[in-house]
């Protein structure tokens, strides 16, 4: 079973976003073998550049040599479901590296991290708070592996 890695900065704060997050986690696992990374948030006493540099360290130091980043950011590529649904498929066919999706806190992600993605992708034109982009993810994430395996899920 391939794998699928994702690193976050906090846990879900209200009830309905970790709900919906275990729901599509639970029905994601189904195709993938799914690794999880928390990082904690950083200080909120931090002005937002230093908070992002501290949570960005933790995001690195939680980084594999074999994860292959795949950010979440507001500037990254624009593609629909079917689309992802093929990069999928070509992350997750190379044994050597596992795709790697990594979403940073409210004030988004570090430099570094930003420098050291392979990927960039955007959910939205439109900002998102990071709790509803996690769920996002995790739903089209479900929705490329019920693609990939020509499940009535998706529609045209």
């Amino acid at each position: 079973m391939s794998k699928i890695g994702f690193i976050w900065v906090g846990k879900p704060k209200e009830k309905f976003y970790a709900q919906g997050c275990e729901h599509y986690w639970k029905k994601l696992s189904r195709f993938f073998k799914l690794e999880e990374s928390m990082v904690k948030d950083g200080p909120g006493k931090l002005p937002a550049a230093d908070r992002n540099k501290k949570e960005g360290e933790g995001i690195m130091a939680k980084a594999k040599p074999s994860d292959m980043l795949i950010i979440l950011d507001e500037f990254g590529d624009r593609i629909t479901s079917k689309k992802l649904a093929a990069r999928l498929r070509t992350w997750t066919e190379d044994p050597n590296l596992r795709p790697t999706f990594v979403i940073g806190g409210p004030f988004g992600l570090s430099d570094e991290v930003k420098n050291a993605a392979r990927v960039k992708l955007r959910l939205s034109d439109m900002t998102l708070p990071h709790e509803l982009a996690r769920l996002v993810l995790l739903e089209q994430l479900y929705r490329a592996g019920t693609i990939l395996r020509g499940m009535p899920y998706h529609h045209e």
